[in-house]
């Protein structure tokens, strides 16, 4: 390496460029007791937040993750129970999360042995395998794991499996399930014949899962009293037969996850899969669609407006105000509060590693203005009702543009362009790609 260090001059340069500068002064006073988005707030553009929609679809009263990174669980849940929620005629109901997310860590556990055996004959500091061994089973996931899951082994409603601390708070059992899968990887590594040893690993791991979770249940009764008042029991189901009559929905054969990534090494109307990123090792794999924001757009409104909610992954880090339940580019305001430019484009910040998809959600509305175009969405979050409108949330249109990167559609609303793009042979990326981010 030739690197060049910082020279006397520079230094003082700095300094100089510093100390004869008002708004440094100024600024620097304001932060020694001051938060810098508290700072940086935008008032002005409260006006334009108000939780008011042209397109709006009713929805339950939302759910809560709590300390956990399930969110792509729990939007996915969401969607499915306003069908179980409208057959039945309810007016509260959720689809168990810790079923499903005992299942998702099980087969997960599954995956992450099968890479190890795969990568067997690698060195310890290959990248693939380090950053497998880094990331290890974590709780985030994707659509399409999600739709591996639920065609293995079904849904439950939540009174047949609820939460426990461990399922609610997962910091702490994540650690120590992680640390034991990097002891297997050990031991699978050394062994002449690794896969003789993962049976009595998944044997453990299970059992493991079970102290955390509960043992998920094979077959339940379904009790509820509906809007009227009656009092409704069927005995002695099992959970894919739940799923079947009370949900119904093919979601592997009608829906498409369609993201949008415009870098120069993902051009648009491509399909893509991410290598080694998964849960069900038997499952299909990872499946995108990459096309311009206008097309994403277009395509979410259409299925709003058909009474369709859209589960949908954003980074929510950007530019947010929780405890009004608002995203929006306008409201955190640090170039005129710093005097800097932190402007980038969408391609630069996911290449450079600035933004990349962290939080699943569902969008349940949108205003369209005079020219019918979106101008802010409402958003169905999991982060308990006590922020935004009753734990609804809002993000602006432009917000949308920068800082969504996927939504899933039914297929039946693509065009003939877009159907065909579907048909492609699929791209493969590397799992550290910002389009494998996980969700959580």
């Amino acid at each position: 390496m030739n690197f060049k260090g910082i020279t006397k001059e520079e230094a003082v340069a700095c300094s100089q460029s510093y100390q004869s500068s008002t708004l440094c002064h100024a600024m620097t006073n304001a932060l020694y007791k001051n938060n810098v988005k508290d700072l940086a707030y935008c008032g002005a553009a409260m006006p334009d937040t108000q939780f008011q929609y042209s397109v709006e679809i009713p929805t339950l009263e939302v759910t809560n993750q709590k300390h956990s990174g399930r969110c792509w669980i729990f939007s996915a849940l969401n969607l499915l129970r306003e069908r179980v929620a409208e057959k039945c005629g309810l007016k509260k109901f959720e689809l168990s999360q810790n079923y499903i997310s005992f299942w998702d860590k099980f087969e997960k556990i599954n995956y992450f042995l099968e890479t190890i055996i795969d990568l067997k004959d690698r060195p310890v500091d290959d990248r693939l395998l380090t950053f497998v061994l880094q990331t290890g089973v974590a709780d985030g996931g994707q659509w399409d794991m999600l739709v591996n899951l639920i065609e293995k082994y079904g849904v439950v409603p939540k009174s047949a499996m609820g939460e426990t601390f461990q399922s609610s708070n997962t910091a702490d059992m994540n650690h120590m399930l992680n640390t034991k899968l990097r002891q297997y990887a050990a031991k699978l590594r050394a062994a002449d014949n690794p896969r003789s040893l993962k049976s009595a690993m998944l044997a453990e791991m299970y059992r493991f899962l079970c102290m955390c979770f509960g043992e998920p249940p094979k077959q339940f009764d379904f009790e509820y009293v509906d809007r009227d008042g009656k009092y409704n029991i069927v005995r002695g189901m099992n959970p894919k037969q739940f799923y079947d009559t009370y949900i119904g929905l093919d979601l592997r054969g009608n829906y498409v996850s369609i993201i949008n990534s415009p870098t120069e090494d993902k051009p648009f109307s491509r399909t893509y899969t991410v290598d080694y990123l998964g849960n069900v090792a038997d499952g299909s794999p990872v499946h995108y669609l990459n096309l311009p924001m206008e097309e994403v757009e277009d395509l979410i409104v259409r299925q709003l407006k058909d009474g369709q909610l859209v589960w949908f992954g954003s980074d929510v880090g950007q530019r947010g105000d929780r405890e009004h339940g608002l995203w929006n580019t306008q409201l955190i305001d640090l170039d005129n509060t710093f005097g800097m430019d932190f402007t980038m484009s969408k391609a630069d910040r996911l290449d450079y590693r600035e933004s990349a998809m962290n939080h699943a959600m569902l969008i349940t509305g949108v205003n369209l203005g005079e020219n019918g175009k979106p101008t802010k969405w409402k958003i169905e979050n999991s982060w308990s009702d006590q922020h935004g409108d009753k734990g609804y949330y809002q993000m602006s249109a432009d917000w949308f543009d920068n800082f969504v990167y996927q939504a899933v559609i039914q297929k039946k609303y693509l065009s003939d362009a877009q159907k065909k793009a579907l048909e492609t042979e699929p791209i493969h990326l590397n799992p550290w790609d910002p389009m494998g981010t996980l969700a959580d």
